[in-house]
């Protein structure tokens, strides 16, 4: 009895954990296409103030601007469908077991030598 409950709570957990990874990468794609929208609106805007307004109309400066942005609307774009999916929850546990395995390793070197310098029974024997 006491295993279907803990049985359906390790499910649970990993259900929650699941939809909070897809509620995540929703908002990651969310924001990209609201970036994408703001980005093609505002490359209009940058045209217009260019050619319409005529500022700086003896230089089309727009074409940087627009290249500047769709630069950084790529290393976004990039971050979302390639680096999320190298680096997403899954590369985060095993790079966090990678390091608590280290650091207990490196504790029970710690206590070996401790355990050599210091021996307990040098320790008792001292005590007597």
């Amino acid at each position: 009895m006491f295993s279907k409950k803990k049985d359906g709570q390790i499910l649970d957990l990993e259900q929650h954990e699941l939809l909070e990874n897809a509620q995540r990468r929703i908002k990651q794609k969310k924001n990209l296409f609201a970036h994408f929208v703001i980005f093609l609106i505002g490359s209009v805007f940058l045209i217009l103030i260019n050619k319409i307004l005529k500022y700086g109309e003896t230089y089309d400066w727009f074409i940087w601007a627009i290249t500047a942005w769709a630069f950084l609307f790529l290393i976004h774009s990039f971050n979302v469908f390639i680096t999320s999916k190298f680096m997403g929850k899954d590369w985060e546990r095993a790079q966090r077991e990678k390091l608590v395995a280290k650091q207990k390793l490196r504790i029970a070197e710690l206590q070996k030598e401790i355990e050599t310098d210091f021996p307990l029974s040098n320790i008792n024997k001292k005590k007597v």
